[in-house]
């Protein structure tokens, strides 16, 4: 019985995760509508380690020595710093929730370039077309669209996003991958608050509506994505190449753009369409047992 549970389980847990990590960029655009970007940050990651604390409190995981404090430190501040920031930067400069996910969507291409050199993780000429595929369904999401003024820097964030969640989780693989993720999610969490609180007192004006929709939003993005994705993402890294993990972030962009359609009515035209039906493909080739 627990054996078919954990086997449900494991073939559950990549679609749950795209579905959970698509909702973020959505929550994302309900909270910048009420706060700076980075002060927002800083609020959600103070409120994390409310409930990390909380959690580990309770549970008593095995705390990492000071080497691997500074490994989660380091993750930390990429999966979360400059990913989060990144990604919130991009929707408060206009780009729409639908196509703020595109950028770290290449984030497969970049994780099999890093993986195969630098790790050793072997990818095969399937998975390297798969990979191909979904970069070119990525260009063709992005086709005409404006890349200049405030959009330019919103795509320049979102740039910065890619490169630090694809080195965030090859990192937390390679360093962190032996850690109790409480213990080390706990001390990821303190890392980025602390990052993110001293960005928004130096750069913003901590303006803040505290409105139902950016308290509903808030606490999703606190529970569901910071305790509960982010723990899911981890797991998957610990149970996966981390090619097959990252094949995944093609998922994200188009169930990303269903979702603002659907709640703020963004379009996309024929070709973004095919584009998003290639990443669907990309996924399918890039997971196939080798």
């Amino acid at each position: 019985m627990n054996h078919d549970f954990n086997s449900i389980a494991a073939r559950a847990a990549p679609a749950i995760f795209v579905l959970l990590w698509s909702t973020g960029f959505i929550a994302t655009k309900y909270v910048v509508d009420n706060a700076d970007p980075l002060t927002y940050l800083a609020i959600r990651m103070a409120l994390v380690v409310g409930v990390m604390a909380f959690i580990v409190a309770i549970v008593r995981p095995r705390w990492p020595d000071r080497i691997g404090i500074a490994h989660s430190l380091i993750a930390g501040l990429l999966v979360h710093g400059f990913y989060l920031g990144g990604t919130a930067i991009a929707i408060a400069h206009s780009i729409p929730a639908g196509l703020s996910a595109l950028i770290p969507g290449l984030q497969p291409i970049l994780t099999s370039t890093i993986a195969s050199r630098w790790f050793g993780e072997r990818v095969t000429p399937l998975q390297w077309a798969g990979l191909v595929v979904g970069l070119a369904g990525v260009v063709l999401i992005l086709h005409s669209r404006p890349m200049s003024g405030e959009a330019g820097w919103g795509w320049l964030a979102s740039g910065v996003s890619l490169v630090s969640i694809t080195l965030g989780t090859l990192y937390q693989r390679h360093y962190c991958g032996k850690i109790d993720w409480r213990a080390g999610n706990l001390v990821q969490y303190i890392g980025v608050t602390i990052f993110f609180g001293i960005a928004a007192w130096l750069f913003e004006d901590n303006a803040v509506r505290w409105t139902t929709e950016f308290v509903l939003a808030m606490a999703w993005l606190v529970i569901v994505l910071s305790i509960g994705s982010i723990g899911l993402l981890y797991w998957l890294i610990r149970r996966s190449a981390a090619t097959s993990v990252a094949s995944l972030f093609y998922l994200v962009p188009a169930v990303t753009a269903v979702m603002a359609y659907l709640l703020f009515g963004e379009r996309l035209d024929a070709i973004a369409i095919v584009g998003m039906a290639a990443c669907a493909g990309a996924v399918f080739i890039v997971n196939r047992p080798i």
